[in-house]
């Protein structure tokens, strides 16, 4: 009863978020630093945050009118096969998550742009290899 209730809400805020942010895009004519990429963000995030609730409101839905597939889909969910699946996909994604960025972050490099956004980028891109040694060691050492 919590979850439909909190994606009640997160329905709302979206919708909240959609509306305000068009509101703005409509309404000032002549926007200045932030509030020239304002708008457009409360937009992308109402529509994230809408859908995520809406999501949420018809798999709640569905889960309570058919019970033998949420019980199914709640198998599925634990089922280590699945896990192990999921999990694989996540670590090839990861791999080429990573010469994927450092291809974008070399040419946005080379392009010219800005050295705080090539900085920022090349710090998040570090974060991430750190944040994957780390666990690679941790791991290493329990199995």
């Amino acid at each position: 009863m919590k979850k439909i209730i909190s994606a009640y809400i997160l329905t709302a805020a979206g919708i909240g978020l959609l509306t305000v942010g068009l509101f703005f895009i409509k309404t000032i004519e002549d926007p200045q630093g932030m509030l020239v990429a304002m708008p457009y963000i409360c937009v992308g995030l109402g529509c994230l945050i809408f859908g995520h609730g809406i999501g949420e409101i018809v798999l709640q839905r569905a889960m309570k009118s058919d019970p033998a597939a949420a019980k199914q889909l709640e198998i599925d969910k634990k089922d280590e096969r699945n896990l192990a699946i999921a999990n694989q996909a996540k670590a090839k994604a990861y791999d080429m998550m990573v010469f994927v960025y450092g291809a974008l972050l070399l040419s946005i490099a080379l392009m010219g742009i800005d050295l705080i956004v090539v900085l920022l980028l090349f710090f998040s891109y570090l974060f991430i290899v750190a944040y994957n040694t780390y666990y690679r060691f941790k791991y290493d050492k329990e199995m």
